[in-house]
């Protein structure tokens, strides 16, 4: 770890408060349970809550957990561990999801940034505007605001 990502990331016992009051805020206003069937509801939960409970964890490219992770590495480990196989690369998972509309999208979708026709880069939607994502080299995961109007979005089948 760099003395760069040292110095930004939070320390493992403020994360573990901030993550689950992050993971119960974005729940809270959601219509995630009434909306979906309740084997897909706990999968997106468990893979957010996953997801949030990585929150410091230093980007690595190629990364898939448990201690670091890229971008569709830290997706890949929170669906995996949540209970559903994902493909291991951006464009490959959303080339595996069913595609949905920004206006059906809700925690625990899956939001890809795109170039033309082509993915390069995944993070969990967690509500209000804001993704967790692994973001690029010398940052960590953390919880962001969708910056781009360049994005599809995705549901686990």
């Amino acid at each position: 770890m760099t003395a760069s990502v040292l110095n930004h990331a939070p320390s493992r016992r403020w994360r573990a408060g901030v993550t689950t009051a992050l993971t119960v805020a974005a729940f809270a206003g959601s219509t995630l349970l009434a909306s979906s069937p309740a084997d897909a509801a706990t999968i997106e939960a468990k893979a957010l809550n996953i997801a949030a409970s990585k929150h410091g964890d230093p980007y690595r490219y190629g990364a898939a957990g448990p201690n670091r992770f890229d971008c569709s590495g830290l997706t890949y480990y929170s669906f995996k561990h949540a209970g559903k196989s994902l493909p291991r690369t951006a464009q490959a998972q959303y080339n595996s999801v069913q595609h949905i509309s920004k206006a059906a999208l809700r925690p625990g979708d899956l939001v890809f940034f795109h170039s033309g026709g082509s993915v390069y880069h995944v993070g969990i939607y967690a509500g209000g505007g804001r993704i967790w994502h692994a973001p690029y080299t010398g940052s960590y995961v953390k919880l962001e605001k969708i910056w781009t109007s360049a994005v599809w979005y995705g549901r686990i089948r």
